[in-house]
C-alpha cells in the first residue's frame, strides 16, 4: 500500500512538503510523479525519484527547487517543494517498485507497480 499526504494550496513562491508511506514490501525505487489538470494518466511526468543504490533523479523543471528524501524507515518518502510556481499545480503521486532493473533510472510509468491515490497541489499566481 502506498499513501501520500501533505498537498494543499499555496501562493507562488511558497513551499509544501509531501509525505509518502509505503508498506508491504522492501522497495528498490520510490518516486514522485505528477499529473497536471487536463492530462491523462499516461501523461504523468516524473518529478523526483530515489533508488536503493542512492541514485536520485530530478526532472529539469524542478531542479534546485524540489528535494526528495527518505526517512529512517526507507519506505517513507518526502518531497520538499520550495519556490512553487503555478505550473507545479497537479495531482502528485507517490510510486514504488521492488525490482531495481525495472524502476531504476527511468521515468517510465511501467517501471513502477505500486501507486498511491495522489495528493493535490494547487499553486496560485
Amino acid at each position: 500500500q502506498v499513501k501520500e499526504s501533505g498537498g494543499g494550496s499555496v501562493e507562488a513562491g511558497g513551499s509544501l512538503r509531501l509525505s509518502c508511506a509505503a508498506s508491504g514490501y522492501t522497495y528498490s525505487c520510490m518516486g514522485w510523479f505528477r499529473q497536471a489538470p487536463g492530462k491523462s494518466e499516461t501523461e504523468r511526468e516524473g518529478v523526483a525519484s530515489i533508488d536503493s543504490t542512492g541514485k536520485i533523479m530530478y526532472a529539469d523543471s524542478v531542479k534546485g527547487r524540489f528535494t526528495i528524501s527518505q526517512g529512517n524507515a526507507k519506505n517513507t518518502l518526502y518531497l520538499q517543494m520550495n519556490n512553487l510556481k503555478p505550473e507545479d499545480s497537479a495531482m502528485y503521486y507517490c510510486a514504488a517498485d521492488t525490482w531495481l532493473p525495472r524502476c531504476g533510472g527511468t521515468w517510465d510509468l511501467a517501471g513502477y507497480n505500486y501507486w498511491g491515490q495522489g495528493t493535490q497541489v494547487a499553486v496560485s499566481s
